[in-house]
């Protein structure tokens, strides 16, 4: 199977995740001074993919390339950049005895998993009746902040910058919000998916008991 260059630069970033992740995931919050380094090459690796995230879409669209296992594979690394950087900013990784360097809390993880979550079975329903489950406005958006709230996180520690420790706090605070809302929006637009196949299916359902009917049933059995 021949692999189209959008395709291509998504399976890049997928390396880059990894490899991003890998490297954020050896950080010592104890050893701030020292790693700062670490976290200016997270923040320059993470930036590239994001990037590279609107660079595989204008290719799709200019090359008129678009498949299904590029418009499967994208969210996916999108999923393991953007999740696994909030665990791990959530973790013991940036807590530093007396509190978390990046100001992200567990719960605010929770929020960002459980959309995910959401948007996983909505494109499973989207797929499975055969349409096409394409990034909304309010998933480009959310995905927009989360990446921008990754930079400022890394940003900040990595060229500890005091004076944006606030714009990181609320930088953090938008992305839940963000996130949440962008969860609404999909749900209700699960909650029309799933109307409409339970539609469809009763529809199925009164069809075949109309072929399977002859003239001469009747709701109480032969007459005489």
């Amino acid at each position: 199977m021949t692999i189209n260059v959008p395709t291509q630069v998504t399976l890049g970033r997928l390396v880059l995740a990894v490899l991003f992740l890998a490297l954020l995931s050896w950080f010592n919050p104890t050893r701030l001074e020292e790693q700062r380094w670490l976290l200016r090459v997270c923040f320059w690796l993470f930036l590239v993919a994001a990037v590279s995230d609107v660079l595989d879409g204008l290719l799709a669209r200019m090359m008129r390339s678009v498949t299904s296992l590029g418009r499967m594979l994208d969210p996916v690394v999108d999923k393991v950049m953007i999740c696994g950087a909030f665990v791990l900013f959530a973790s013991h990784h940036f807590w530093d005895g007396t509190r978390n360097l990046t100001d992200v809390r567990p719960w605010m993880v929770v929020v960002i998993l459980t959309r995910e979550l959401i948007v996983s079975v909505a494109r499973s329903h989207s797929e499975g009746a055969g349409r096409a489950f394409g990034a909304s406005w309010a998933g480009k958006v959310k995905m927009f902040v989360q990446s921008a709230t990754v930079c400022v996180v890394l940003g900040q520690l990595a060229w500890n910058v005091a004076g944006a420790e606030p714009v990181r706090t609320a930088c953090v605070w938008l992305t839940v919000v963000v996130t949440a809302l962008s969860a609404l929006t999909y749900l209700r637009e699960l909650r029309a998916l799933v109307a409409a196949k339970e539609t469809t299916s009763g529809q199925k359902d009164v069809t075949a008991a109309d072929v399977g009917a002859t003239p001469g049933d009747s709701p109480g059995g032969p007459t005489s």
